[in-house]
Formats: structure tokens, C-alpha cells, sequence
């Protein structure tokens, strides 16, 4: 099948992209590893021992940064629907995040205790339809939010992707009801031409 033109563009500028390169390079799956890097090295998400849930994980960039950073002692638990090859210090779970199978297992690896890190990276199928893909996207954080609240510390940090749209300021206030502190980040390594950005929050309402 032959490519359109944006997909030649696409292609031609992710195989110029220097965090493509330096992921290669240093043995990342994804460029993505870089965002989380970038974050973690502001605002201290990881130690050593904790328990991190990434949501929407393959191929893996994020759960890897996560398992070097909460080494010795801790755990990362990454989800998803696609298939992810195995990593040192990763329990990985193929399947819907949203469905019931999934959050048992999830709840089984967290071996009772609750996550002190959550990690959403979670996106819909593009359909090109921007109002279509924002609502799917949207649906997804919600999604994390509630895993959130119920298998989150209340002290720990959930990271959550986003796309800037009609209800990106709806979403934000949303976080706000239930976290104490959200901020909006943009790491370097997020492209930037893209809608994409970060919300992190922390401090869980109404649980102690």
C-alpha cells in the first residue's frame, strides 16, 4: 500500500528525531522514555521500593525508566492491550485496563497495598475526527483517574497524558475535584507540533 504524504512526513521526521536516535542508543523502546526522564528528574516521581502502575505501557519506554528508578525493591506493573516483550523488573498484563480480569490482576500484583505511582500514557485509535479522538481520549483519563482512586496511595503521583482541546479545561478541573495539586507539563521531548501535554497530580481527596 503506498504511503499518503503526511505519512512520509511522519516517517522522515521520526527517523530524523534525536530522541528516536538516543533511545537506539541507549536502549529504550520508545523516544517516550525521555518525557518521563525529563519529569522524574523535576519532580522526583520515583524511589526506590515503590510500586508504579503504567497504564497503556507498550512498547515499554516508560515501565523501563520506571523499573531503574524504583530499583532495588520496587515493582512496576505495566498494562495493555498490545503485546509487550518482557523486562527486567516488570510484571506485564496484556489486556483492557477497563475491564474487570485486568483489574483483578492488577489488584492481585499490587499484592493487596495500592500503587505509589500511576502512569497513564493511554491513547485512543486515531480516527482523524478531532472532536471523536478528544472524547475517546478523554474517556481514557477518566478511566485512570478512577483506577486512581482506588488503588493509589493518597500521598502518591499519578501522570497523565492529555491532548489540548474543547475539553482539556474541563478535564483539568475534573483532576482538581480530586487531587489536592495538579500541574500542566510539557517535557521537552514531547513533539511540538503535538496537542499532547501532562497533567501531575498529587494528594488524593477524601482518602486518608
Amino acid at each position: 500500500m503506498a504511503r499518503t504524504k503526511s505519512s512520509k512526513q511522519w516517517l522522515q521526521r521520526h527517523v530524523k528525531d534525536p530522541y528516536v536516535r538516543k533511545a537506539r542508543a541507549e536502549g529504550y523502546r520508545s523516544r517516550a522514555a525521555y518525557k518521563l526522564i525529563e519529569i522524574d528528574a523535576r519532580d522526583r516521581l520515583f524511589v526506590a521500593g515503590a510500586k508504579v502502575v503504567d497504564l497503556g505501557a507498550a512498547p515499554g519506554g516508560w515501565s523501563q525508566v520506571a523499573a531503574q528508578k524504583v530499583a532495588p525493591g520496587g515493582k512496576v506493573i505495566a498494562v495493555d492491550l498490545l503485546e509487550i516483550a518482557p523486562m527486567s523488573g516488570v510484571t506485564v498484563l496484556r489486556g483492557d485496563c477497563r475491564g474487570p480480569e485486568i483489574q483483578a490482576q492488577l489488584v492481585e500484583a499490587l499484592g493487596g497495598g495500592r500503587a505509589d505511582v500511576v502512569l497513564s500514557d493511554l491513547s485512543p485509535n486515531i480516527s482523524g475526527i478531532a472532536s471523536a479522538d478528544q472524547a475517546r481520549a478523554v474517556e481514557l483519563v477518566r478511566m485512570a483517574i478512577g483506577f486512581c482512586r482506588a488503588q493509589m496511595k493518597p500521598g502518591g503521583a499519578f501522570l497523565v497524558k492529555i491532548f489540548h482541546g474543547e475539553e482539556f479545561s474541563g478535564v483539568l478541573n475534573e483532576m482538581k475535584h480530586v487531587f489536592r495539586e495538579v500541574r500542566t507539563l510539557k517535557p521537552s521531548a514531547s513533539r511540538g507540533e503535538s496537542r499532547e501535554t501532562y497533567l501531575l497530580a498529587r494528594g488524593l481527596k477524601g482518602l486518608q
